[in-house]
C-alpha cells in the first residue's frame, strides 16, 4: 500500500506540473477590432485592451497582447487584414471585435456574417481559438434589422463553437454620461466597464489549454 501511495503521488505531481506548465504557457492575443478597442478618444493606455494587457501582468499570465484594431473598421476590412496579421504574429486567440461600423452604415447582415465567418474559419486554421465580441446597433435601425445583426453573433457563436460576450457595452450604452461628446464612443471611465464584460471569458481561453 506504501509503494502504491507513493506511485500515485508521484504521478499526481506529473499531472500537477504539465497542467501548470500548459496553464503558464506563453500566448499571443490578437484583437482585430474598431474604435471601440482602437482607444478613440483617449488617452493612450486608458481603452479596454490597454487594460486587458495589464490585467494580464496583474494577475501573473504570461501573454502578448496585438491591438491590431483600427477607428472605422468594417468586417470587410477586417477580412482583407487578417491574413496577414496570422502570419505575422501567429496568435493563440483572436479576439474580434467588428460590426458595429457595418450596422451604423446600414450595410446588409449577410454580408457582415459571411465577413466574419471567412475571419473565424481562418483564424481557426490558423490553430487560434476565437473570442467573438458582439455589439448592438440602435434601436432607430428598426427593430428586424437590429435584432438580425444582434443575433448574427450569437449565431457565429453556436456554428463555430466559439465563445461569446454578447454585448460589449453592456452597463454601458444606457448611461449617456460614459459616452464622449459624439456620443457615441465610450470615454475612458466606460473602458473599464467593458474589460469586466469581455475579461472572464478571455481568461477562460488564455488560462486554458
Amino acid at each position: 500500500m506504501l509503494v502504491y501511495l507513493k506511485k500515485w503521488s508521484v504521478c499526481a505531481l506529473l499531472m500537477m506540473a504539465a497542467s501548470a506548465s500548459a496553464y503558464s504557457a506563453p500566448k499571443t492575443v490578437l484583437v482585430l477590432g474598431d474604435s471601440l478597442s482602437a482607444e478613440y478618444g483617449l488617452n493612450r493606455g486608458a481603452g479596454w485592451v490597454a487594460l486587458m494587457e495589464q490585467k494580464l501582468k496583474a494577475e501573473k499570465i504570461d501573454a502578448t497582447v496585438v491591438n491590431a484594431s483600427i477607428s472605422g473598421e468594417t468586417t470587410s476590412g477586417g477580412r482583407a487584414r487578417l491574413p496577414a496579421l496570422l502570419t505575422q504574429h501567429k496568435p493563440d486567440i483572436v479576439v474580434i471585435e467588428l460590426g458595429a461600423n457595418d450596422g451604423l452604415r446600414g450595410l446588409p447582415v449577410p454580408a457582415a456574417e459571411a465577413n466574419m465567418r471567412t475571419m473565424i474559419e481562418l483564424a481557426q486554421k490558423n490553430k487560434a481559438r476565437v473570442l467573438l465580441v458582439g455589439i448592438r446597433i440602435p434601436p432607430n435601425y428598426g427593430r428586424d434589422y437590429t435584432e438580425r445583426f444582434f443575433g448574427m453573433y450569437k449565431s457565429l457563436s453556436t456554428q463555430y463553437k466559439a465563445p461569446l460576450v454578447p454585448f460589449m457595452l453592456d452597463g454601458v450604452a444606457d448611461k449617456p454620461a460614459l459616452f464622449q461628446a459624439d456620443r457615441l464612443h465610450p470615454n475612458a471611465q466606460a473602458h473599464p466597464i467593458i474589460l469586466a464584460n469581455i475579461w472572464p471569458q478571455l481568461l477562460a481561453l488564455v488560462t486554458s489549454r
